[in-house]
């Protein structure tokens, strides 16, 4: 049987589309949708409207890198682990340069400041033996200073420059006194031409006087040798030097290579002034010798300076009385009653 309409002209099995819809005014009929059309606004393509829970966030900005290569990784490295720190090292390191520059050039800055930071280049050293030449530093020195006008020179009898080096004088005595004892070294610089037992003995009798630092039981003195000095086994050091090696053992001092001077721990005898005294003295040598290792060591036990009490008194033994008098007397003694 042949059926007529609309379904005559479809194949087997294919669903019947709707109904033709009314022509608009141009006489063309509307678009309706197949099931084969895919347009925007068709479910299937677009999915349900649903609003997004998280709201929408810019893109981040792009992030600025450091210097490429090993070196700036290495730099952003260790700024993320020490944060602050990395930045305050370097004002650390500037901070301690200045510091150090400050330093050395205040002690550099005065030549003749009486605690030089150099020690002298030919002295010996406490644990040294004879001939050495090498000291450590020391903190202070005292002098009794260079005149301002030179005595006229005496005549020619020993030596202006010797080596620059010294000697230990080798042996000991006995213990001199009583009190706290006080042990010390006798050197002599090598090359001047003096007998080093004979100053030895003088240095060692003038000290172990009743009329010297250890007057009234103040304190007693021995005189040690060569293994002592090496070990250090002693409190100070008598040392007899030429003129021209003053400014070694006594740097900065400013002796003049004249008077005599304590550095450290070693009184300094100018091997002029024990040949031949001072003016003042009126060629009075052994009284001038006792003045001066008295005067010298007075300052390795810890004593200043002193000024003249008043004309024709006795000469305290710390007044510079290589420089003059003063007005007063000479004297070779501490403790000139005894």
């Amino acid at each position: 049987m042949t059926s007529s309409g609309p379904r005559a002209d479809r194949g087997a099995g294919q669903r019947p589309g709707p109904g033709p819809r009314p022509a608009d005014g141009a006489g063309r009929q509307p678009w309706t949708p197949s099931p084969g059309d895919r347009r925007w606004d068709d479910p299937v393509v677009r999915g349900p409207l649903v609003a997004r829970r998280d709201p929408v966030r810019p893109a981040p900005a792009p992030v600025r890198r450091g210097p490429a290569g090993p070196a700036g990784s290495r730099l952003r490295r260790f700024v993320r682990r020490h944060g602050w720190r990395a930045y305050a090292l370097p004002f650390l390191v500037v901070a301690t340069v200045i510091a150090l520059v400050d330093v050395v050039g205040t002690r550099g800055g005065d030549p003749g400041a009486a605690a030089p930071a150099a020690a002298p280049t030919a002295a010996a050293s406490p644990s040294a033996g004879p001939g050495t030449s090498a000291e450590a530093p020391v903190p202070d020195a005292e002098g009794e200073g260079s005149p301002s006008a030179l005595p006229p020179p005496a005549p020619a009898g020993y030596v202006e420059q010797g080596a620059g080096t010294v000697s230990v004088v080798d042996g000991s005595s006995a213990v001199l006194g009583t009190g706290p004892l006080e042990r010390f070294v006798v050197e002599v610089e090598d090359g001047i031409g003096v007998d080093g037992a004979e100053f030895a003995e003088a240095v060692t009798a003038t000290l172990g006087d009743g009329r010297s630092w250890g007057a009234g039981g103040r304190l007693s003195v021995q005189r040690v040798g060569a293994a002592e000095a090496a070990s250090g086994d002693y409190d100070f050091r008598v040392s007899l030097v030429s003129p021209g090696s003053m400014e070694v053992y006594c740097p900065g001092v400013g002796t003049g290579g004249y008077t005599s001077c304590r550095y450290g721990e070693r009184a300094v005898i100018n091997l002029a002034r024990w040949e031949t005294a001072v003016p003042d003295y009126d060629g009075d040598i052994a009284t001038y010798r006792q003045y001066v290792v008295n005067h010298e060591v007075g300052h390795a036990l810890g004593n200043d300076h002193e000024q003249c009490p008043g004309p024709g008194q006795l000469a305290p033994v710390m007044q510079q009385q290589t420089l003059g008098l003063q007005g007063c007397a000479k004297n070779a003694w501490p403790y000139p009653q005894g």
